[in-house]
């Protein structure tokens, strides 16, 4: 009887640095998607509406300063005193709606 040759038991195979770096952006990428799924990103139209609402928080306070410095320089008789300041009022009363709606809103 002729004996057959034993294998050798395997080696336990060493891990590969790279199965890690795999892993770990498969579990990442998951994470990203349950993320997503749980807060899905608005719609472009709603975008869209949330520009022109900005749009409109900073224009509107503008024309109104413009149209009430206007009144005021022409009965006063005063060039674009107060056209000029009330300009920069609106402004900074748009701009700072602006600002404050936006930190109410995500």
């Amino acid at each position: 009887m002729s004996k057959k040759p034993e294998k050798a038991a395997p080696r336990a195979a060493r891990p590969d640095p790279r199965d890690d770096r795999l892993i770990e952006a498969a579990h990442q990428a998951a994470e990203r998607k349950r993320a997503g799924d749980s807060n899905p990103e608005p719609p472009f139209s709603r975008r869209l509406a949330q520009i022109g609402v900005l749009g409109w928080a900073i224009v509107v306070p503008i024309l109104l300063g413009l149209l009430a410095g206007h009144w005021l320089d022409r009965l006063l008789s005063t060039g674009i005193l107060f056209s000029a300041g009330l300009i920069v009022a609106g402004a900074a009363v748009g701009l700072w709606s602006a600002w404050k709606w936006m930190h109410g809103h995500d």
